[in-house]
């Protein structure tokens, strides 16, 4: 079994090629381009297990144009992917111009194709749409994950990950298990995550899915079979700087602090401030409710822009609806939950806002242009609805019990009651469930047009006509659940270009300073064009960087020489 304890350098100084400072997609990625590359990585992350965000998430990725659709014979080209980021994020910072969004489209095939040299086994979400799939260049099935991977791969570090779910679910899964009970489809599937978990364990394996696949076959190649070091509790403080180059990192790391110097350049990617409730609120607006890694604090970007990197984005994060947290609990983002039938959102006076369907990012703005996302907003449930549908959520006994005890939760038998208990304005909520309603028996939403796009209908129910995602409420009991804006992470941070390198105000690079991931301001700028828009960019951006700090160690004429001291094997 792998020791995950790494020693000590007897050396005040290490040096290595390259010091990735995180642990998430983007790090990983750096990492795995570096030893591509041959090079020499030291990996730092600041908290006591490794995964970042990442390792949380649904560990999808978006990337247009990739080698699986190739395969497949699915048709999408270079051109449509660009005419699609054009279309959706357009060019609203210097992080999402047009060299930016080249890079990424073309660093696509890279990255799949290195990651399968090394063993990765991706699949296709073949029928996942594009977040606006009927705007020119939009797409189904551009999205990729890992098939699951038995965790116990990576021996103790199993027990290091940051990972949620210990059970191989896919992307692929949700969308069906959100109607397990109303369709055979999703009936099967459920059945079909039941074996594929059973069937594991006969064999010995402890399989897993999603962001926690991504997170565990990144550690085994990387840090296992690559023999990159990865000191965990070990946060980077400082940036060294030699003349106008940064040259390495200073770490703290069991209480003292040591310099690691970086001989082709130093990986930003420690993720952003998601967890910095001032600076959100100062920046943002709202304190947030993430869903992501405690460790995310904005170090990363403090200490780039320390050394004169520009900031980009800080206003904005990759926003969603959440279930407001139990005391002492995790935010519970809401996807396709809210796209079932039987179901509508309301804020304090009791009426919509948006498009319930919609994308996660654009429900959040909607929050944020609404009433600056102050709420309350309720989530309203037909007595139907908990019958036919999974509420990710709700299926712990303990947690509804705490969400009931604490008002989160609201359950009454009629309507009028409801409305009472949630404090909304009961004639406004009667005559907004009575246009809905009707609404709903035709088939179009004219107020926010749930429905209309293939996105809505994806996390719908195929079995309500004539429209997926609407259905009335008229059948009690009936059921409110409190939603506050939440996030998958922020997206502000250091300005970079086409090759990850960090950049000044002025334009001018800052040279041996990379930064990909949330530490980056994202190419996607305010929006998000798909399913994996976050690690999908992440994890090509920190390839590209590698290529680039082993081009250019190169043609610089330099000599890659000792590694840091790696990890012992018990």
């Amino acid at each position: 079994m792998t020791d995950t304890r790494t020693t000590r350098s007897e050396h005040p100084s290490d040096e290595v090629d390259v010091v990735v400072v995180g642990s998430g997609a983007a790090a990983f990625a750096t990492a795995l381009g570096a030893i591509d590359e041959g090079l020499t990585v030291l990996m730092v992350e600041s908290t006591e297990r490794f995964g970042g965000n990442t390792a949380m998430s649904g560990g999808g990725l978006w990337l247009p144009n990739n080698p699986l659709m190739q395969r497949d014979g699915a048709r999408d080209s270079r051109e449509e992917a660009l005419r699609y980021l054009e279309e959706t994020v357009s060019e609203p910072g210097r992080s999402s111009n047009r060299a930016r969004k080249e890079a990424f489209v073309d660093g696509v095939a890279d990255f799949v194709l290195t990651t399968e040299r090394f063993g990765f086994r991706w699949i296709r979400a073949d029928k996942y749409p594009d977040y606006y799939p009927e705007l020119p260049g939009g797409k189904i099935g551009r999205s990729i994950e890992l098939a699951p991977v038995d965790s116990k791969r990576i021996g103790a570090w199993r027990k290091k990950s940051r990972a949620l779910l210990p059970f191989p679910m896919l992307n692929s899964d949700m969308y069906l298990l959100g109607r397990a009970w109303s369709t055979w489809s999703g009936f099967w599937q459920g059945v079909r995550l039941v074996f594929r978990t059973l069937g594991g364990l006969v064999t010995g394996r402890i399989l897993v899915g999603m962001g926690a696949a991504l997170a565990t076959s990144f550690a085994k190649t990387v840090v296992l079979d690559g023999g990159v070091p990865l000191w965990l509790d070990s946060p980077a403080r400082r940036l060294v700087v030699e003349g106008d180059r940064v040259v390495g990192v200073e770490v703290e790391r069991d209480g003292e602090l040591v310099t690691v110097r970086a001989r082709k350049g130093v990986m930003l990617a420690a993720g952003g401030f998601d967890r910095d409730r001032e600076r959100r609120k100062a920046l943002q607006g709202v304190e947030g409710n993430p869903a992501g890694s405690p460790g995310a604090l904005g170090g990363g970007i403090d200490m780039a822009a320390a050394v004169g990197a520009d900031l980009e984005y800080m206003e904005d994060a990759w926003w969603g609806a959440t279930v407001r947290p139990v005391e002492g609990g995790l935010s519970s983002f809401i996807v396709g939950e809210r796209s079932m039938p039987h179901s509508l959102l309301v804020d304090k006076e009791g009426r919509r806002f948006a498009n319930e369907s919609e994308s996660y990012v654009d429900l959040g703005h909607h929050m944020l242009e609404h009433d600056g996302a102050t709420g309350p907003y309720w989530m309203i449930l037909d007595g139907r609805y908990v019958k036919r549908y999974f509420l990710t959520f709700a299926a712990d006994p303990k947690a509804n019990k705490a969400m009931a005890a604490q008002g989160i939760k609201v359950t009454a038998p009629t309507l009028d009651e409801l409305a009472a208990k949630i404090g909304v304005d009961r004639e406004a909520f009667a005559a907004e469930i009575e246009k809905f309603n009707g609404f709903a028996r035709t088939g179009r939403d004219q107020d926010f047009q749930r429905g209309d796009s293939a996105y809505d209908r994806y996390y719908g129910d195929p079995t309500i006509l004539p429209n997926n995602n609407l259905a009335p409420i008229e059948r009690g009991p009936f059921t409110a659940y409190e939603v506050v804006i939440g996030d998958l992470g922020t997206k502000g941070g250091v300005v970079t270009d086409e090759h990850a390198r960090a950049l000044r105000a002025d334009g001018s690079v800052i040279e041996g300073l990379y930064s990909a991931g949330n530490n980056s301001a994202a190419v996607m700028g305010h929006t998000y064009p798909g399913p994996g828009s976050t690690i999908g960019p992440a994890c090509v951006f920190g390839l590209i960087a590698a290529r680039h700090m082993a081009a250019a160690g190169a043609d610089a004429g330099v000599v890659a020489t000792e590694s840091v001291a790696a990890s012992g094997a018990a």
